[in-house]
């Protein structure tokens, strides 16, 4: 998967982010069972879509590999809003982004946002 890079389970902490079914999560907490006479170890994580909210679990063995977001964080400076988006200039190279608008901040022309990025999907995480 493009934008991603692959670790095992086992490496994994929680409050970092891995892939699931193509969509970004982050991970909420880690519960590791012991190996048994028949299996090796297994671990239970409960994510949470960084998108949307959604709340999941997946469950893996511990030498398993799984993919990990490459995301990509930044400010911008609001330039307008038009409908449901927010447009920005990103204050790194000076490109026009456009971004979907949140209902919990308060946005408004002129003022500073920051983002993340993560497979192809943008999102709003703070107004200052």
């Amino acid at each position: 998967m493009p934008g991603t890079t692959r670790v095992e389970i086992r490496t994994l902490k929680v409050g970092r982010y891995c892939c699931v079914d193509e969509k970004a999560y982050k991970i909420n907490s880690i519960s590791k069972s012991k190996p048994g006479k028949h299996g090796s170890a297994k671990a239970r994580l409960e994510l949470v879509d960084i998108f949307t909210g959604q709340k999941i679990s997946h469950v893996g063995s511990v030498t398993d590999t799984i993919n990990v977001p490459l995301i990509e964080k930044g400010t911008a400076m609001v330039t307008h809003i038009e409908g449901q988006e927010v447009h920005a200039m990103n204050m790194r190279d000076h490109s026009m982004m456009i971004l979907p608008l949140e209902d919990e901040f308060n946005i408004e022309a002129g003022k500073e946002i920051m983002w993340m990025e993560a497979l192809g999907r943008y999102k709003i995480t703070r107004d200052h």
